[in-house]
């Protein structure tokens, strides 16, 4: 089997070719790295992925995390390939040096996360987890809390989570009940359960910080009245050291289909002890704090989904070059030797559509992880605004695209292993159980779909909505080749189309009751993603038609060629079937809102 997370000549073009990372360098912060040294935290991060990190995805898998005697037993090696990615300085890597930090671009750890995500999600989970709810702190936290948690959590001596979904609200967060009763010593006395919080208990570090959303007595109701506070579960002194434990509990684990490496587990707050939780920034702000680490969350669960995706991609391509079987139908002699399934026509559609699902899923997360770039590090406070919004507009989807088309690039490989694909002898029935939670956490593609139509677009009177459509044009216009002109003209009457169904919409929001347009958020989601990502193939194609001019090798040539027969995928057969959502979203069509829970 293929030891390839994800194809480094892929990733090259990406980073360098389509979006120009090596300019970053010019920025003050990034001004002692160059691309020799990104290139090497790429190459490192692959090296610790493949040697660390897959050497027991599967073992996980099947072992998983056990609840005995109150405690979680693990596998030696999950551990191990924890140390060794915090001893490289990956969960710092993108803080400040005076922090332990490398100062290292989003752009590049986002890549360099790729691959321990491909290579074990499972056992990736804890860190990322961990990055994320250091940076709420280092935001939001004060000073004694930042110098209290933040190191011990950037060296990888401590964990972190986020602790939001309770078992009678799910996703509905207005409807928690987790309460903060404050005290004579200032900090809050923490009451309440939470469920499905992955990494709430493990055996990896000395202590696990817990970012706990809940209500403090008298809050406003709904989602005004929502706290963040950090919970850790042993309380610690002032360097940091762990003294007694707090009143967290594991009150069980949960298991899930896939990503079984990652513990989930229904947590408890001061049942059995009192549990002490200290208020980070201003009281009833919590959500709008969290959304922080939510929307951190969500870009990194949209990068998940695409590199699982790709690492079933790589399987599956291994796998279709060396299994032969069949003859082409064109070979009427059976006697006549059998063919690698490659050469199958359909194989090669089901190949071509996990290339392109999975190819352009990178390139949006990529893309996202450059708007962070540009939103923290651009010269030009103005170009700076602009990419928070462009960000802010496309997290939805950078969430929900790579997380439905991630695991139907997944399904794909498993129908080219044949019956093979669908044991557990071979890895492909793994990947897709690990990827069909994407759709699901950090908020659900349904939910992602409310939030972009029901807010995301009208949002600063849809400014985001225009820069987006200024960038998209820069790239039509710079389609120059006949194959590129023809595709940026069906992009552009699409895009003109989706306008259009818009501001229809938006009518009808401020005119009508809300339920009737929402109804169809995902058929919006659904057009808008398919219009990204095809812009994202429109980049990539210009990118390869521009390098074919000056290629002198047929290795190179076959790279370039075998983009742009990506994008031309893409165009021919995913981008079309956009046109049933337009339908359904210009009639406001009310089958499913019309539907009576009676009559099912």
């Amino acid at each position: 089997m293929t030891d390839t997370l994800i194809d480094r000549r892929d990733l090259a073009f990406q980073l360098y070719e389509v979006l120009d990372t090596e300019s970053l360098t010019e920025r003050e912060r990034f001004s002692e790295h160059s691309r020799d040294t990104f290139d090497a935290v790429v190459e490192t991060a692959d090296r610790i992925a493949r040697d660390k990190f897959a050497t027991h995805n599967s073992a996980a898998d099947k072992d998983e995390p056990k609840f005995v005697d109150g405690a979680v037993e693990m596998l030696p090696a999950v551990k191990e390939a924890f140390d060794a990615y915090a001893e490289a300085g990956f969960i710092a890597g993108r803080y400040d040096y005076d922090l332990g930090g490398m100062q290292l671009p989003e752009s590049v750890m986002a890549a360099c996360n790729g691959f321990f995500t491909a290579a074990n999600p499972g056992t990736a989970g804890y860190p990322f987890l961990t990055t994320a709810a250091a940076n709420l702190i280092r935001v939001f936290g004060n000073e004694q809390q930042q110098q209290t948690f933040l190191p011990h959590m950037l060296s990888g001596r401590f964990t972190g989570t986020m602790a939001l979904t309770e078992p009678h609200a799910g996703s509905s967060l207005a409807d928690i009940r987790t309460s903060a009763t404050p005290t004579d010593d200032g900090d809050y006395l923490i009451k309440g359960a939470k469920i499905y919080i992955s990494g709430g208990e493990q055996s990896l570090t000395e202590n696990i910080v817990h970012m706990v959303l809940a209500k403090i007595k008298g809050a406003p109701a709904g989602v005004k009245g929502i706290s963040l506070f950090i919970v850790p579960k042993f309380l610690v002194d002032e360097d940091g050291n762990a003294t007694e434990r707090n009143g967290v509990s594991l009150a069980g684990l949960i298991h899930k289909l896939g990503y079984r490496g990652t513990t989930s587990t229904a947590l408890s707050f001061g049942d059995d002890a009192p549990c002490h939780g200290y208020l980070v920034g201003e009281p009833h702000q919590g959500l709008k704090y969290m959304f922080q680490m939510m929307n951190e969350a969500r870009v990194g669960v949209g990068f998940g989904a695409a590199v699982i995706g790709y690492r079933g991609y790589m399987h599956s391509l291994e796998y279709a070059k060396d299994r032969l079987q069949g003859r082409k139908p064109s070979e009427k002699n059976p006697e006549a030797p059998q063919v690698p399934i490659i050469e199958h026509a359909d194989v090669r559609r089901m190949l071509l559509a996990q290339k392109a699902y999975s190819e352009g899923g990178l390139a949006l997360c990529l893309y996202g992880a450059r708007l962070m770039d540009d939103q923290h590090t651009h010269s030009d406070e103005q170009k700076r605004q602009e990419a928070a919004k462009l960000l802010d507009l496309l997290t939805p989807v950078i969430k929900a695209w790579p997380s439905e088309y991630g695991p139907k690039a997944n399904d794909l490989a498993i129908q080219v292993y044949g019956g093979a694909g669908y044991t557990r002898e071979y890895p492909v029935e793994q990947c897709w159980r690990d990827n069909r939670l994407n759709p699901i956490h950090e908020g659900t593609n349904g939910i992602q779909a409310l939030d972009l139509l029901g807010r995301k677009i009208w949002q600063d009177q849809s400014h985001g909505l225009q820069l987006l459509m200024q960038q998209m044009q820069l790239d039509l216009e710079a389609a120059t080749s006949d194959r590129c002109q023809q595709w940026a003209l069906s992009l552009s009457e699409t895009l003109q189309q989706a306008v259009k169904v818009t501001q229809s919409l938006g009518k009808s929001l401020m005119s009508e009751n809300p339920d009737r347009v929402l109804a169809n958020a995902s058929c919006y989601l659904h057009l808008f993603g398919h219009i990204i990502v095809s812009w994202m193939w429109l980049r990539q194609a210009n990118a390869a038609e521009k390098a074919l001019a000056t290629v002198s090798t047929d290795d190179e040539r076959n790279f370039y060629q075998g983009k742009i027969q990506a994008a031309q995928y893409f165009f021919h057969w995913e981008l079309p079937t956009v046109a049933q959502d337009l339908v359904l979203l210009k009639n406001q069509d009310d089958t499913c809102l019309a539907m009576k829970a009676e009559w099912f």
